[in-house]
């Protein structure tokens, strides 16, 4: 039977990391707790960091906000200043899970399980995120684009917490778009999904844009070649049309149980269409 640890601050929790060097590291634990009822992890000290407020709350400075890693996703759905400046986050945190899921589960936890399908994934990866990894000796900052390196899997260190994530203020864009595609409306793990930031210019040419793909590769896909598709153009169906099929090419979805490949690839792409609708 697994131990619970319930550290209430940052002290404690280093000493039950060097107490307990096996141990999984968990907030919400949505994700964390189903894979052990399913029997695939077992056998370990749980450490829970749901009690230190160190990790919680949202911090903003000049140009930047810094996001506990274990703030939950109501908790961002209804803080006034990240609706405000990143709406392509607060809509895809609308999307995931259930009301009890987005009241447990954390921001952190779902960049840590690495999912490829990860809702806050795509809308982080478009606000160019940066991820706060700590240890008892201090902190490292690395690009989120950096830090998942396959399904599952990412660069955190033995000992080591992701405390949070600093996103800047995306200045400029005037389109924050987020839309994903499951086999229902609600409760639905995507099958793709998109986030697109797009800054235009007063007579609609595109003069800047990222967007990127979740559930489409092994990690969330971005591509260089849509995004310069775009620049210099109106912001139109044919537009879009055209960068749609650029970005097949990008694209590397699996067959699965929830879609084919072929489906997800031109699902990703008409995603595109529906930008500024």
């Amino acid at each position: 039977m697994n131990r619970v640890l319930l550290p209430k601050n940052l002290s404690e929790l280093w000493s039950c990391l060097e107490d307990e060097p096996e141990a999984k590291v968990y907030a919400g634990g949505t994700d964390l707790l189903v894979r052990m009822r399913a029997r695939y992890e077992n056998n370990y000290a749980l450490i829970c960091m749901e009690r230190i407020t160190e990790l919680t709350g949202v911090r903003e400075d000049e140009t930047s906000f810094r996001i506990g890693a274990c703030t939950t996703f109501s908790d961002l759905l209804t803080h006034p200043q990240i609706r405000e400046h990143f709406p392509v986050l607060t809509k895809a945190l609308s999307t995931l899970g259930s009301p009890p899921i987005r009241n447990m589960g954390t921001i952190g936890g779902n960049i840590c399980t690495a999912s490829p399908a990860g809702d806050t994934l795509p809308p982080l990866y478009v606000l160019d995120a940066d991820l706060i990894l700590s240890t008892q000796a201090g902190e490292r900052v690395i690009p989120l684009s950096a830090f998942i390196t396959a399904p599952g899997k990412t660069r955190l260190e033995k000992g080591e917490i992701l405390s949070g994530i600093r996103v800047k203020k995306p200045g400029g864009y005037q389109i924050q778009h987020f839309e994903k595609v499951g086999q229902r409306k609600a409760l639905a793990c995507a099958i793709a999904s998109m986030a697109a930031l797009v800054k235009t210019s007063p007579k609609g040419v595109i003069e800047s844009a990222r967007i990127a793909w979740g559930s489409v590769g092994p990690t969330v896909v971005m591509s260089p070649d849509v995004e310069a598709a775009l620049i210099g153009r109106t912001l139109s169906p044919a537009t879009l049309k055209a960068a749609a099929e650029l970005a097949g090419k990008a694209l590397s979805p699996i067959d699965d149980i929830r879609a084919t490949a072929a489906y997800r690839s031109r699902v990703a792409g008409n995603l595109l269409l529906r930008i500024g609708t």
